[in-house]
């Protein structure tokens, strides 16, 4: 480690001042003494004094390379100067010039390393501010702020809605931006070349408030499990149906590329390495990931992502508190709506549940998600649900072409007249199902419908021909080749009969198989909850 070398300080009248360095030896770094030699303005004594010096180390060559260092340098430096000037007859003037002459000497040196040292490389943070509709923003006020809360600096977006900061390479940096009461939620990045990012303004309060951590979820995913029992509600048909609602519900996630590590942020980054995860079959590391994602940006869609893995792997109750408090921060979110009244449906809360997806659908009448989990799940729930007929008319009367809107709505109906029978709503429902079939020839579910309709009718021949035409459109329809066994048996060919009751039972085999395999493979998550750390719950 070095220290200042000697400095001449020659003074104009009777004396001249040189600073000699006197070293212990080659390890003495702090034991170096600085010896004042004083000499007589005689120029023949200052070269003799000069001859006798060969340890005389010139600042300029021996710069200060630390801060504390150049400190300790000054700070020892101007005290032996100092002292000996004490032990020397030079009269106040002279000594108070000296004394100013070394210290701009020791300043000199000192302070000249640091303004000489490299600055850290610096790279471009760019982006551009939008609102809701995805429009640029001028003039909004984007902060940028680093680990130090003094850091913080602004820019004001271009008539493009663009800005630009300058900043260290490596560094970790939290953007916002906010114009007339609007605000985007807060966005954490890593500083790497040609970072860009994209902040949203939404909202009458930050985004970034809207959902604070400081209300943790009061579980821990601690594991998963192979299925055994589910804990579903209902009957079988009940469970299938939440099952395929789950996955439904996993398949609303945003369609993303994945991104490259320039202009991603830290959320990005888990999020694909949830995805990563869970396609490789590691459940446990995709909703850990998924949850620091929504943990470093509180975005609805981050939410989404964890909430529907709970909800993939059975973490029913765990699935509705995630939805419920993305609820709170997006309630215009359709699909925070759609995968709430999931959770609340696969926990048997079925009328709860109607009225989120209700919601969803009035949230956006456009999207087809809502409708069609409105129709799975009345068409299996014990009972008549309330709205869902409603939204089903309306889906109906938004896309009268849409063969399974007029199915649904058709097997509402079918729903409500179980619990008050009434020719007239069999007939409304039978034009609904002619409808859906004439729009689409593969709509084989409907098809099947009308041949229930007209067996009951003791049309037994269209039911035939009904029937025939479902199994024509989806082979696996099992319920299909049943009816058809039955009708053939009530027309008094058996051996028709027994051929299709065994198709029947084969399918039924296939699909139970099909079904347990796909439980297989879906792992449950274990919960811990908060609190119990030696309680572990499957849902």
């Amino acid at each position: 480690m070095d220290l200042p070398g000697s400095f001449d300080i020659v003074g104009e009248g009777t004396a001249s001042v040189a600073m000699r360095r006197e070293t212990a030896g080659p390890s003495a770094a702090f034991g170096t003494k600085y010896v004042p030699n004083f000499a007589q303005d005689d120029p023949s004594l200052r070269d003799a004094n000069r001859a006798n010096l060969p340890h005389r180390i010139h600042a300029a060559k021996r710069p200060c390379r630390i801060p504390w260092v150049r400190r300790f340098a000054l700070r020892e430096g101007l005290f032996r100067v100092a002292s000996s000037l004490d032990n020397v007859n030079f009269g106040p003037l002279r000594r108070a010039s000296l004394l100013w002459i070394a210290m701009l000497a020791l300043c000199a040196v000192c302070f000249g390393q640091a303004a000489a040292s490299p600055s850290p490389e610096q790279v471009t943070v760019q982006g551009t501010v939008e609102n809701a509709a995805h429009t640029p923003v001028a003039d909004a006020t984007v902060s940028l702020q680093g680990a130090n809360p003094a850091s913080m600096r602004n820019a004001m977006t271009d008539s493009g809605g663009r800005f630009t900061f300058q900043v260290a390479k490596g560094g970790s940096f939290t953007l916002r931006a906010e114009k007339a009461g609007l605000h985007s939620r807060a966005m954490e990045i890593v500083a790497s070349q040609g970072v860009a990012v994209t902040l949203v303004l939404e909202g009458g309060t930050a985004a970034a408030d809207a959902m604070e951590f400081a209300d943790k979820p009061n579980f821990t995913v601690a594991g998963v499990v192979d299925w055994t029992a589910v804990g579903g509600h209902g009957s079988d048909a009940i469970l299938r149906t939440t099952e395929g609602l789950a996955r439904d519900t996993v398949a609303l996630k945003a369609r993303q590329g994945e991104p490259n590590g320039t202009g991603s942020t830290a959320a990005d980054l888990h999020r694909v390495a949830a995805e990563r995860a869970e396609k490789a079959g590691d459940a446990l590391t995709a909703v850990h990931e998924f949850e620091q994602a929504a943990r470093l940006d509180a975005s609805e869609e981050n939410y989404f992502a964890w909430g529907s893995e709970l909800l993939l792997h059975r973490a029913v109750w765990q699935a509705q508190e995630i939805f419920g408090k993305a609820l709170g921060a997006y309630p215009k979110s359709a699909r925070i709506h759609t995968g709430l009244g999931t959770a609340l449906f696969a926990e048997a809360k079925y009328d709860e549940a109607a009225r989120r997806l209700c919601e969803a659908a009035d949230l956006n009448p456009e999207d087809a998600a809502p409708y069609l989990f409105l129709g799975k799940i009345g068409i299996v729930a014990p009972t008549p649900l309330p709205c869902v007929e409603e939204k089903l008319a309306q889906y109906a009367r938004l896309q009268p072409g849409n063969a399974l809107a007029n199915y649904f709505y058709a097997m509402a109906i079918l729903k409500r007249q179980e619990q008050a029978p009434d020719p007239a709503l069999k007939l409304q429902a039978e034009a609904l199902f002619s409808r859906a079939v004439a729009d689409d020839a593969k709509c084989g579910d409907a098809y099947l419908q009308l041949g229930i309709l007209s067996y009951a009718k003791r049309d037994v021949a269209k039911a035939v021909d009904y029937y025939t035409k479902a199994i024509e459109a989806n082979g696996q329809l099992g319920e299909a080749h049943y009816r058809l066994g039955v009708a053939y048996d009530r027309l008094g060919e058996s051996e028709k009969a027994k051929q299709e009751f065994q198709i029947h039972t084969e399918i039924e085999r296939q699909q139970a198989e099909a079904v347990e395999r796909q439980r297989r493979e879906v792992k449950q998550f274990q919960v811990v909850m908060q609190g119990q750390p030696g309680a572990t719950q499957t849902n």
